[in-house]
């Protein structure tokens, strides 16, 4: 961990904290973290692959942790921070990279290649499948005809009201309640229950110590999670802003990996797009999906390893 270097690069006007490690000369994988999460959360994949020859790249996304964090829910479509990761590209260089992405960087992952395919090699992406845009409906409706309204994504469109909910919990337990939980099923809390009254799980796996926890309470509680809420937050403008790709596929080679028992693998009509045939459609050059076996959501860390050793084999064929 010592040997990950620190640096803040000026892009899309805002400044953002990059970590990474390995040679500058060696072919560069840039990892994308999400909600609620750092670039902390591919500390192991940045090690174990930098030792394998690679230049490993993660960033604090927009709105997390040492990058700035702009207060509009308008400053965080997929424009917004596609622009960010494209200037980052430039400020170090970079002509093409490999990208890696998980939970909301595997959003952005999608979408850095459905606008930029010049700039990725190829892709890994984990948890959340390619989402193709419904060319009548936005997002928010569409969840709330699917799930209802107490579905998270719905309860978090309120600027201020997850916050203050938040705010009544500990930071660290309430970081459990995410990171730990174990239930594929889709996560809906009715109006009158908070996510602060949710009880958190007791014991620690071994995957995830006390300190990594702390780790990102301490950021958390300086930043707040007001960024990262606001990336749900502006999902219907970027619904509104997208209009000229509707129906448009990513074309870069792809690896998608999910475990059996994530929130996303169970949302009503998700395995049937993945497996059935409409993931291959729209990703005409996915070549791999990996289903992990006893899994949960936070997979990167998780199964350090196994995710590590899966995205390896794959960059090393291009």
């Amino acid at each position: 961990m010592e040997k990950i270097e620190h640096t803040t690069v000026p892009t899309n006007g805002i400044n953002m904290h990059v970590a990474s490690i390995g040679s500058t000369t060696a072919p560069a994988i840039i990892f994308l973290h999400g909600f609620p999460e750092l670039w902390y959360s591919w500390r192991h994949q940045m090690i174990s692959l930098s030792s394998l020859g690679y230049r490993c790249i993660a960033p604090d996304l927009r709105g997390y942790g040492e990058t700035d964090a702009p207060p509009s829910p308008e400053s965080y479509t997929v424009f917004h921070i596609v622009g960010d990761l494209v200037g980052l590209l430039d400020h170090l260089g970079l002509d093409q990279i490999f990208v890696v992405g998980h939970d909301w960087g595997a959003v952005i992952a999608w979408y850095l290649c459905l606008f930029r395919p010049d700039r990725v090699k190829a892709l890994v992406n984990m948890s959340v499948a390619f989402s193709p845009r419904h060319p009548t409906r936005k997002p928010i409706e569409g969840f709330r005809a699917l799930l209802g309204n107490d579905y998270y994504i719905c309860r978090f469109q309120e600027p201020g009201e997850a916050e203050k909910d938040f705010a009544r919990d500990d930071t660290t337990n309430l970081l459990k309640k995410f990171y730990l939980g174990r239930n594929p099923s889709p996560p809906c809390i009715p109006k009158e229950i908070g996510f602060s009254d949710l009880k958190a799980p007791q014991t620690m796996p071994s995957w995830l110590l006390e300190e990594d926890v702390k780790f990102y309470a301490r950021k958390f509680d300086e930043k707040g999670f007001t960024g990262g809420l606001n990336y749900y937050r502006a999902l219907d403008l970027t619904w509104e802003l997208t209009a000229a790709w509707s129906g448009t596929q990513v074309k870069v080679p792809v690896k998608f990996i999910i475990g059996d028992l994530d929130v996303t693998y169970h949302v009503p009509g998700a395995k049937e797009y993945i497996h059935n045939g409409g993931f291959k459609r729209d990703v005409p050059y996915l070549q791999e999906v990996v289903v992990m076996e006893g899994v949960a959501h936070y997979i990167n860390q998780e199964k350090a390893e196994e995710t590590a050793a899966h995205i390896y084999d794959f960059v090393k064929k291009f």
